[in-house]
Protein backbone atom coordinates (compact mmCIF):
# COMPACT_ATOMS: atom_id res chain seq x y z
CA UNK A 1 0.00 0.00 0.00
CA UNK A 2 2.80 2.42 0.92
CA UNK A 3 4.58 1.66 -2.37
CA UNK A 4 1.40 2.25 -4.37
CA UNK A 5 0.75 5.49 -2.48
CA UNK A 6 4.27 6.70 -3.22
CA UNK A 7 4.11 5.60 -6.87
CA UNK A 8 0.81 7.36 -7.50
CA UNK A 9 1.99 10.54 -5.77
CA UNK A 10 5.12 10.60 -7.94
CA UNK A 11 3.06 9.92 -11.05
CA UNK A 12 0.74 12.82 -10.25
CA UNK A 13 3.76 15.06 -9.73
CA UNK A 14 5.39 13.91 -12.98
CA UNK A 15 2.38 14.72 -15.12
CA UNK A 16 1.64 17.95 -13.31
CA UNK A 17 -1.75 16.93 -11.95
CA UNK A 18 -3.27 19.48 -9.58
CA UNK A 19 -4.71 16.90 -7.21
CA UNK A 20 -2.78 15.08 -4.52
CA UNK A 21 -3.42 11.42 -3.82
CA UNK A 22 -5.20 11.38 -0.45
CA UNK A 23 -3.31 9.71 2.39
CA UNK A 24 -4.32 6.09 2.67
CA UNK A 25 -6.10 6.20 -0.69
CA UNK A 26 -4.34 4.95 -3.80
CA UNK A 27 -6.94 6.81 -5.85
CA UNK A 28 -6.95 4.50 -8.87
CA UNK A 29 -9.92 5.31 -11.09
CA UNK A 30 -10.36 5.92 -14.80
CA UNK A 31 -8.16 9.00 -14.75
CA UNK A 32 -5.32 7.24 -12.95
CA UNK A 33 -5.48 4.26 -15.31
CA UNK A 34 -5.08 6.75 -18.14
CA UNK A 35 -1.98 8.22 -16.51
CA UNK A 36 -0.53 4.76 -15.86
CA UNK A 37 -1.22 3.62 -19.41
CA UNK A 38 0.37 6.73 -20.88
CA UNK A 39 3.51 6.26 -18.78
CA UNK A 40 3.65 2.57 -19.71
CA UNK A 41 3.61 3.48 -23.39
CA UNK A 42 6.26 6.17 -22.83
CA UNK A 43 8.59 3.81 -20.97
CA UNK A 44 8.05 0.71 -23.13
CA UNK A 45 7.38 2.45 -26.46
CA UNK A 46 4.68 -0.07 -27.30
CA UNK A 47 0.90 0.19 -27.48
CA UNK A 48 -0.20 -3.30 -26.44
CA UNK A 49 -2.43 -2.97 -23.39
CA UNK A 50 -1.49 -4.28 -19.97
CA UNK A 51 -4.07 -2.31 -18.01
CA UNK A 52 -7.84 -2.57 -17.96
CA UNK A 53 -10.39 0.03 -16.96
CA UNK A 54 -9.01 2.26 -19.73
CA UNK A 55 -10.93 5.17 -21.23
CA UNK A 56 -13.24 4.45 -24.16
CA UNK A 57 -11.06 6.48 -26.52
CA UNK A 58 -8.04 4.22 -26.06
CA UNK A 59 -9.24 0.65 -25.73
CA UNK A 60 -11.59 0.68 -22.75
CA UNK A 61 -14.83 -1.23 -22.53
CA UNK A 62 -18.36 -0.03 -22.06
CA UNK A 63 -19.93 -1.29 -18.79
CA UNK A 64 -16.55 -1.62 -17.04
CA UNK A 65 -17.46 1.11 -14.57
CA UNK A 66 -20.74 -0.60 -13.70
CA UNK A 67 -19.39 -4.13 -13.81
CA UNK A 68 -18.62 -4.98 -10.18
CA UNK A 69 -21.86 -3.54 -8.83
CA UNK A 70 -24.00 -4.98 -11.61
CA UNK A 71 -22.28 -8.35 -11.35
CA UNK A 72 -22.87 -8.49 -7.60
CA UNK A 73 -26.58 -7.97 -8.12
CA UNK A 74 -26.79 -10.49 -10.99
CA UNK A 75 -25.30 -13.16 -8.73
CA UNK A 76 -27.56 -12.16 -5.83
CA UNK A 77 -30.59 -12.35 -8.11
CA UNK A 78 -29.61 -15.86 -9.24
CA UNK A 79 -28.95 -16.93 -5.63
CA UNK A 80 -32.45 -15.86 -4.58
CA UNK A 81 -34.03 -17.33 -7.71
CA UNK A 82 -32.50 -20.73 -6.95
CA UNK A 83 -33.98 -20.55 -3.45
CA UNK A 84 -37.48 -19.82 -4.82
CA UNK A 85 -37.28 -16.11 -4.11
CA UNK A 86 -36.91 -12.96 -6.16
CA UNK A 87 -34.99 -9.75 -5.70
CA UNK A 88 -38.00 -7.73 -6.77
CA UNK A 89 -39.84 -6.37 -3.78
CA UNK A 90 -36.95 -6.90 -1.37
CA UNK A 91 -35.49 -4.15 0.83
CA UNK A 92 -31.72 -3.90 0.51
CA UNK A 93 -28.92 -2.32 2.55
CA UNK A 94 -25.79 -1.28 0.65
CA UNK A 95 -22.64 0.14 2.22
CA UNK A 96 -20.28 2.42 0.38
CA UNK A 97 -20.83 5.17 -2.17
CA UNK A 98 -18.17 4.41 -4.79
CA UNK A 99 -18.47 2.64 -8.12
CA UNK A 100 -19.42 -0.74 -6.66
CA UNK A 101 -22.05 0.64 -4.30
CA UNK A 102 -23.57 3.13 -6.75
CA UNK A 103 -24.03 0.60 -9.51
CA UNK A 104 -25.17 -2.16 -7.18
CA UNK A 105 -27.87 0.24 -5.99
CA UNK A 106 -28.74 1.16 -9.56
CA UNK A 107 -29.06 -2.44 -10.78
CA UNK A 108 -30.91 -3.66 -7.68
CA UNK A 109 -33.51 -0.93 -8.14
CA UNK A 110 -33.77 -1.66 -11.85
CA UNK A 111 -34.67 -5.23 -10.85
CA UNK A 112 -37.40 -4.08 -8.50
CA UNK A 113 -35.66 -3.95 -5.11
CA UNK A 114 -35.66 -0.91 -2.84
CA UNK A 115 -32.21 0.07 -1.60
CA UNK A 116 -32.44 2.22 1.52
CA UNK A 117 -28.84 2.84 2.63
CA UNK A 118 -25.40 3.93 1.45
CA UNK A 119 -22.35 5.23 3.30
CA UNK A 120 -18.99 6.92 3.05
CA UNK A 121 -16.03 7.28 5.39
CA UNK A 122 -17.75 9.83 7.63
CA UNK A 123 -21.35 8.68 7.84
CA UNK A 124 -24.32 6.93 6.29
CA UNK A 125 -27.71 7.59 4.75
CA UNK A 126 -31.04 5.92 5.45
CA UNK A 127 -33.63 6.84 2.82
CA UNK A 128 -36.98 5.19 3.44
CA UNK A 129 -38.17 6.04 -0.07
CA UNK A 130 -35.18 4.33 -1.66
CA UNK A 131 -31.81 5.81 -2.61
CA UNK A 132 -32.05 8.39 -5.40
CA UNK A 133 -29.30 7.09 -7.69
CA UNK A 134 -29.17 10.20 -9.87
CA UNK A 135 -28.68 12.38 -6.80
CA UNK A 136 -26.08 9.99 -5.35
CA UNK A 137 -24.13 10.12 -8.63
CA UNK A 138 -24.29 13.92 -8.61
CA UNK A 139 -22.96 14.08 -5.07
CA UNK A 140 -20.26 11.44 -5.40
CA UNK A 141 -19.23 11.30 -9.05
CA UNK A 142 -19.65 14.95 -10.05
CA UNK A 143 -19.23 17.02 -6.89
CA UNK A 144 -17.11 14.40 -5.08
CA UNK A 145 -18.79 15.60 -1.90
CA UNK A 146 -19.91 14.00 1.37
CA UNK A 147 -23.27 12.37 1.92
CA UNK A 148 -24.40 15.37 3.93
CA UNK A 149 -25.11 16.95 0.54
CA UNK A 150 -27.36 14.03 -0.35
CA UNK A 151 -29.28 14.64 2.88
CA UNK A 152 -29.53 18.36 2.16
CA UNK A 153 -31.15 17.69 -1.21
CA UNK A 154 -33.38 14.77 -0.19
CA UNK A 155 -36.10 15.41 2.44
CA UNK A 156 -36.80 11.68 2.94
CA UNK A 157 -33.17 10.94 3.88
CA UNK A 158 -31.63 10.66 7.34
CA UNK A 159 -27.91 11.26 7.75
CA UNK A 160 -25.99 9.61 10.60
CA UNK A 161 -22.35 10.06 11.55
CA UNK A 162 -20.12 7.00 11.85
CA UNK A 163 -21.28 3.42 11.29
CA UNK A 164 -24.80 2.01 11.32
CA UNK A 165 -25.84 0.77 7.89
CA UNK A 166 -26.41 -2.77 9.18
CA UNK A 167 -28.81 -1.67 11.92
CA UNK A 168 -31.63 -1.17 9.40
CA UNK A 169 -34.17 -3.96 8.90
CA UNK A 170 -33.62 -5.35 5.39
CA UNK A 171 -34.00 -8.55 3.43
CA UNK A 172 -30.63 -8.40 1.65
CA UNK A 173 -27.30 -6.84 2.68
CA UNK A 174 -24.59 -5.95 0.16
CA UNK A 175 -21.37 -4.72 1.81
CA UNK A 176 -19.59 -2.72 -0.91
CA UNK A 177 -17.28 -0.39 0.99
CA UNK A 178 -14.13 -1.81 2.56
CA UNK A 179 -12.46 -4.72 4.32
CA UNK A 180 -13.75 -5.77 7.76
CA UNK A 181 -16.75 -3.43 7.74
CA UNK A 182 -19.38 -5.99 8.75
CA UNK A 183 -18.57 -7.10 12.27
CA UNK A 184 -20.03 -9.79 14.54
CA UNK A 185 -22.41 -7.33 16.21
CA UNK A 186 -23.57 -6.18 12.78
CA UNK A 187 -24.20 -9.80 11.79
CA UNK A 188 -26.25 -10.35 14.93
CA UNK A 189 -28.30 -7.24 14.20
CA UNK A 190 -28.93 -8.33 10.61
CA UNK A 191 -30.04 -11.79 11.71
CA UNK A 192 -32.28 -10.34 14.42
CA UNK A 193 -33.89 -8.17 11.76
CA UNK A 194 -34.56 -11.16 9.49
CA UNK A 195 -31.95 -10.75 6.75
CA UNK A 196 -32.18 -13.46 4.07
CA UNK A 197 -28.93 -13.01 2.15
CA UNK A 198 -25.57 -11.26 2.46
CA UNK A 199 -23.43 -11.03 -0.68
CA UNK A 200 -20.08 -9.26 -0.63
CA UNK A 201 -19.30 -6.50 -3.11
CA UNK A 202 -16.04 -5.41 -1.46
CA UNK A 203 -12.90 -7.46 -0.76
CA UNK A 204 -13.41 -9.38 2.50
CA UNK A 205 -15.84 -6.89 4.06
CA UNK A 206 -17.23 -9.45 6.53
CA UNK A 207 -15.05 -10.57 9.43
CA UNK A 208 -14.54 -14.30 9.96
CA UNK A 209 -16.66 -14.48 13.10
CA UNK A 210 -19.46 -12.51 11.44
CA UNK A 211 -19.30 -14.80 8.41
CA UNK A 212 -19.57 -17.87 10.63
CA UNK A 213 -22.48 -16.38 12.56
CA UNK A 214 -24.40 -15.58 9.38
CA UNK A 215 -23.86 -19.07 8.02
CA UNK A 216 -24.79 -20.72 11.32
CA UNK A 217 -27.96 -18.62 11.38
CA UNK A 218 -29.08 -19.90 7.98
CA UNK A 219 -28.37 -16.69 6.07
CA UNK A 220 -27.42 -17.15 2.41
CA UNK A 221 -23.85 -15.85 2.36
CA UNK A 222 -21.69 -15.45 -0.76
CA UNK A 223 -18.04 -14.31 -0.36
CA UNK A 224 -16.51 -11.56 -2.43
CA UNK A 225 -14.15 -13.93 -4.26
CA UNK A 226 -17.30 -15.03 -6.12
CA UNK A 227 -19.84 -12.23 -5.84
CA UNK A 228 -17.59 -9.27 -6.64
CA UNK A 229 -15.88 -10.95 -9.60
CA UNK A 230 -17.79 -8.88 -12.15
CA UNK A 231 -15.14 -6.20 -12.40
CA UNK A 232 -12.32 -8.63 -13.10
CA UNK A 233 -14.56 -10.57 -15.47
CA UNK A 234 -15.29 -7.43 -17.47
CA UNK A 235 -11.60 -6.58 -17.51
CA UNK A 236 -11.16 -9.93 -19.27
CA UNK A 237 -13.91 -8.91 -21.69
CA UNK A 238 -12.02 -5.65 -22.26
CA UNK A 239 -8.88 -7.62 -23.05
CA UNK A 240 -10.86 -9.78 -25.49
CA UNK A 241 -12.10 -6.71 -27.31
CA UNK A 242 -8.56 -5.30 -27.45
CA UNK A 243 -7.20 -8.56 -28.89
CA UNK A 244 -9.91 -8.68 -31.55
CA UNK A 245 -9.81 -4.92 -32.26
CA UNK A 246 -13.52 -4.75 -31.46
CA UNK A 247 -15.76 -2.52 -29.38
CA UNK A 248 -18.87 -4.26 -28.09
CA UNK A 249 -22.02 -2.38 -27.20
CA UNK A 250 -22.97 -1.79 -23.57
CA UNK A 251 -25.73 -4.36 -23.96
CA UNK A 252 -23.32 -6.99 -25.31
CA UNK A 253 -20.88 -6.55 -22.44
CA UNK A 254 -23.68 -6.44 -19.87
CA UNK A 255 -25.21 -9.64 -21.24
CA UNK A 256 -21.87 -11.45 -21.12
CA UNK A 257 -21.32 -10.17 -17.57
CA UNK A 258 -24.67 -11.51 -16.42
CA UNK A 259 -23.94 -14.91 -17.94
CA UNK A 260 -20.56 -15.02 -16.19
CA UNK A 261 -22.05 -14.15 -12.79
CA UNK A 262 -24.88 -16.66 -13.13
CA UNK A 263 -22.32 -19.33 -14.03
CA UNK A 264 -20.14 -18.39 -11.05
CA UNK A 265 -23.08 -18.91 -8.71
CA UNK A 266 -23.84 -22.33 -10.19
CA UNK A 267 -20.17 -23.34 -10.05
CA UNK A 268 -19.86 -22.59 -6.35
CA UNK A 269 -23.28 -24.09 -5.63
CA UNK A 270 -22.40 -27.33 -7.41
CA UNK A 271 -19.00 -27.52 -5.69
CA UNK A 272 -20.60 -27.12 -2.26
CA UNK A 273 -23.05 -29.91 -3.05
CA UNK A 274 -20.46 -32.24 -4.56
CA UNK A 275 -18.29 -32.06 -1.45
CA UNK A 276 -21.07 -32.45 1.09
CA UNK A 277 -21.37 -28.80 2.15
CA UNK A 278 -24.53 -27.73 0.35
CA UNK A 279 -25.34 -24.07 0.92
CA UNK A 280 -21.84 -23.22 2.18
CA UNK A 281 -20.81 -20.86 -0.59
CA UNK A 282 -17.54 -19.92 1.09
CA UNK A 283 -16.44 -23.55 0.85
CA UNK A 284 -17.97 -23.80 -2.61
CA UNK A 285 -16.01 -20.80 -3.86
CA UNK A 286 -12.76 -22.08 -2.37
CA UNK A 287 -13.25 -25.56 -3.80
CA UNK A 288 -14.35 -24.39 -7.24
CA UNK A 289 -11.34 -22.08 -7.49
CA UNK A 290 -8.93 -24.74 -6.28
CA UNK A 291 -10.28 -27.35 -8.70
CA UNK A 292 -9.94 -25.00 -11.66
CA UNK A 293 -6.25 -24.48 -10.88
CA UNK A 294 -5.70 -28.18 -10.10
CA UNK A 295 -7.32 -29.34 -13.33
CA UNK A 296 -5.18 -26.94 -15.35
CA UNK A 297 -2.01 -28.13 -13.57
CA UNK A 298 -2.85 -31.79 -14.13
CA UNK A 299 -3.58 -31.14 -17.81
CA UNK A 300 -0.11 -29.59 -18.16
CA UNK A 301 1.76 -32.33 -16.28
CA UNK A 302 2.02 -30.52 -12.91
CA UNK A 303 4.77 -28.21 -14.18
Amino acid sequence: MAFCQSFMTELYRHIGADTDVPAGDIGVGGREIGYLYGQYKRIRNIYEGVLTGKGLTYGGSLARTQATGYGLVYLTEELLKCHDMTLAGKTVAVSGAGNVAIYAIEKAQQLGAKVVTCSDSTGWIYDSEGIDVALLKEVKEVKRARLTEYKAARPSAEYHEGRGVWSIKVDVALPCATQNELLIDDAKQLVANGVIAVCEGANMPTTLDATQYLQDSGVLFVPGKASNAGGVATSALEMSQNSERLSWTFEEVDSKLKTIMVNIYHNIDEASKQYGMEGNYVAGANIAGFLKVLNAMEAQGIV
